[in-house]
């Protein structure tokens, strides 16, 4: 397997290790650093770094990145976490109660949301000041997205 352990903070004991007998950080990582071995052209990862500690979700959010990079594997990466999203992502797909409400380039859509859901998105990073029941008061009066209804493009 290489060099990937390491870069996700694992020796190579952990890196042998059957998934039951790790944590559930240590299995994350040992999932991101086995993934690249069967040459995939794409990765899935679905809140791939919810679960790791700030210093280690760093370092596996840089991993990914230059896996990407020097691979050309592409990531489709699930995050409720825009600052996340924001710094591993070209770009980025709103979903609202399983209907997309934005599709487009990451910058655009952090700087100028155009769905009122993707601000309340935003709000929910924490920082100080943030008040989460407001937000869950917001989202909980946004009208529930319809079919069919034009959604903002990355074309």
């Amino acid at each position: 397997m290489g060099e990937l352990p390491a870069q996700v903070g694992l020796g190579p004991r952990e890196a042998a290790t059957r998934p039951r007998g790790l944590s559930g950080g240590r299995r994350q990582r040992t999932a991101i650093a086995r993934a690249p071995a069967v040459e995939p052209a794409l990765l899935v990862l679905d809140e791939a770094v919810s679960a790791l500690d700030v210093s280690v979700r760093a370092q596996v959010l840089n991993l990914l990145a230059d896996i990407s990079r020097d691979t050309g594997i592409g990531l489709i990466f699930v995050s409720h976490d825009l600052a996340v999203v924001g710094y591993l992502c070209d770009e980025a797909l709103v979903l609202h109660r399983g209907r997309t409400v934005e599709h487009r380039p990451v910058g655009d859509l952090l700087t100028a949301p155009a769905d009122p859901y993707t601000p309340l998105l935003l709000a929910s990073i924490p920082r100080p000041g943030r008040d989460p029941e407001h937000i869950a008061r917001q989202h909980r009066a946004l009208p529930v997205p319809t079919a069919g209804a034009a959604v903002p493009s990355a074309s």
